[in-house]
């Protein structure tokens, strides 16, 4: 088994990793944040509004996608060699870059035919994302020698 901390993608596979941790945090803190976090956000009106109702939908929403998030940073964190390897490394780093790059490129347009954020956060949360996935592109691709069972 190749050494993945040798692997010249560990260290963005690394910054992917911290990236989606980050990511993770900024979902939970607007569980704790409340309504006013999910507008700041981007989550939309109808997410804030069920959260200042109390209702339990937008919490388990964000943390799901936090708990999601999390994962993929450990998969990052695998393919980088600072935790043992995952099950289908490979093919989840793959998946991981292709819903970051695709979230990305395709969230404007689909916000341009639903309109259901604002044209600021669509534009900024897709550069945002597209970055996120672009480092995984790198990471990825970089390690996958090292990356094979």
């Amino acid at each position: 088994m190749p050494d993945l901390a040798a692997s010249p993608g560990a260290t963005w596979l690394l910054v992917g990793g911290w990236l989606s941790v980050a990511a993770a945090f900024l979902h939970i803190a607007c569980i704790f944040g409340g309504p006013g976090w999910y507008r700041f956000f981007g989550a939309g009106e109808a997410m804030a509004r069920a959260a200042a109702r109390g209702d339990w939908r937008p919490t388990l929403i964000t943390l799901g996608i936090a708990a999601t998030l999390l994962v993929w940073a450990a998969y990052a964190f695998s393919g980088a060699g600072w935790l043992p390897r995952l099950p289908l490394l490979r093919l989840s780093l793959v998946a991981i870059t292709a819903i970051y790059l695709l979230r990305g490129l395709l969230f404007v347009p689909a916000n341009l035919i639903r309109h259901s954020h604002s044209a600021e956060f669509a534009l900024w949360s897709s550069a945002i994302v597209l970055v996120f996935g672009a480092v995984h592109a790198a990471g990825t691709s970089k390690a996958w020698g090292y990356l094979a069972p």
